[in-house]
């Protein structure tokens, strides 16, 4: 447990700097009126399926060296993150250009509202134009998680909130007083546009600090004069199996997100705005949650690749209990301070009741969504990605989009948070009898050699 605390808490709080971010976007926007808030919450869950087919790259690769470094062969940890630059840019570049292209029309067939359908469509087209940075934030940065070290990707990324704070503080409004120093500093009044503008130019430069540390500073991963840049068809074809059933994983749960959008969209720009900071506010929950399952990936990869099969199982289930105590105890926190947390995100009365009701109900899901987050991170550090992007399959679109397409128009936006309570619930239990059978074990492409000790 404590070398799962030790990995973790570099990590939780690198998703905690992650949820400040968030926090402080939501809270600057939220000032500007329940409209602003909600032209970006239209288009958010769209951002989350880029980023995520984002970090379906970077894990194809960042996996494979996990379990290379577990096994002492740093040279060929070298080779997959060389190969894995390449693609990055590739699919980077490629994945902007096609989001670029739709974000002219994306509001519109989301079915927001004409007063914010003007806003919606600049932030979302900025924001397409930062994806190959946060694709190479995202690989850099978990090349230096599963090589080990988490501390640089957390100083980083915390680094990323303030200059996120900076840059949103000058763009979005007109000026910014200082009281303390008795100056007061233009800005550029871009309202929305000026918060893309701001979170493009922090991940652009979290980026290439990111990349930078990886393959000038990294002791195992740095770049070495003269090593081949040649493409391999073995690392392809590993990077494909871990990438490809993720990217279908994050597809379908954005998928989801997107089509609960749709539901939610003609509620009013009330329950769009609601929803967007609740989810924001929920973050303080389920980040934590993702750090440990970053830790997971890490122990797990790395004792495999030793050979060491019964560590990894022990891994897997250690971090899954951290991450049930973690959640479940901000769970209690979040629920008591709701009202408070909303009073802090928007200062409309209407959007705070209504979004304070709906994050209540999500507390008393998040110890059975700590297990599926926390899970799914062991089980990736194992390669196995195939069956829990069917689980997810099964409980998105199986149990949370039909309840909410049959709550919603008689529950409002409370139907929608009901079913995705239920379903994080449902998912919850699936990932644990998927720990507790240890097919995942099985699952992985590292063939270990069978202890005495080991299963």
């Amino acid at each position: 447990m404590t070398q799962v605390i030790a990995l973790s808490i570099p990590a939780i709080l690198a998703e905690l700097s992650s949820m400040a971010m968030q926090y402080i976007d939501a809270a600057m926007v939220g000032s500007l009126g329940a409209s602003a808030s909600a032209a970006i919450g239209l288009v958010s869950t769209s951002t989350w399926l880029l980023g995520g087919l984002c970090i379906s790259v970077a894990n194809g690769f960042s996996v494979q060296v996990a379990h290379l470094i577990g096994g002492g062969d740093a040279a060929a940890a070298r080779r997959v993150l060389r190969q894995a630059l390449l693609v990055a840019i590739l699919f980077g570049t490629a994945l902007s250009a096609l989001a670029i292209s739709i974000s002219g029309g994306l509001p519109s067939w989301l079915g927001g509202d004409p007063e914010i359908q003007a806003d919606a469509p600049r932030y979302f087209f900025i924001y397409a134009c930062a994806i190959p940075a946060v694709q190479m934030r995202q690989l850099a940065g978990s090349m230096l998680q599963c090589s080990g070290n988490m501390r640089t990707p957390s100083i980083l990324n915390a680094a990323m909130c303030g200059l996120d704070v900076i840059f949103n503080s000058l763009l979005i409004f007109p000026q910014i007083s200082l009281p303390i120093l008795k100056i007061v500093i233009p800005g550029a009044g871009l309202g929305v546009t000026g918060a893309a503008l701001g979170t493009a130019l922090a991940e652009w430069v979290t980026a290439f600090l990111m990349t930078t540390a990886v393959c000038l500073r990294s002791p195992s991963l740095r770049l070495r004069h003269g090593e081949s840049w040649r493409l391999e068809r073995s690392c392809m074809r590993k990077a494909a199996r871990i990438a490809v059933p993720m990217a279908f994983e994050h597809s379908v749960m954005c998928g989801a997100q997107i089509a609960s959008t749709r539901i939610v969209a003609p509620l009013g720009t009330i329950s769009v705005a609601a929803n967007s900071l609740a989810v924001t506010a929920e973050s303080l929950c389920y980040m934590p949650g993702y750090g440990i399952a970053a830790a997971a990936t890490t122990l797990v990869g790395q004792s495999l690749g030793a050979g060491k099969r019964d560590l990894a199982r022990r891994y897997a289930r250690l971090s899954v209990l951290l991450a049930v105590m973690v959640m479940t105890g901000l769970a209690f926190f979040m629920f008591m301070l709701a009202p408070v947390a909303f009073m802090l995100l928007t200062p409309d009365p209407a959007v705070q009741s209504l979004g304070a009701f709906v994050l209540r109900i999500e507390a008393f899901a998040e110890p059975l969504y700590a297990v599926s987050i926390s899970a799914s991170g062991a089980m990736r550090g194992a390669g196995d990605t195939l069956v829990p992007s069917l689980l997810n399959l099964i409980s998105m679109w199986g149990v949370r989009i039909t309840a909410a397409a049959l709550l919603a128009p008689r529950l409002g936006l409370t139907g929608v948070w009901l079913a995705m309570c239920g379903e994080l619930c449902v998912r919850g239990i699936l990932f644990l009898v998927r720990l507790l059978r240890e097919r995942w074990l099985e699952n992985s492409f590292i063939k270990t050699e069978t202890k005495p000790n080991q299963k």
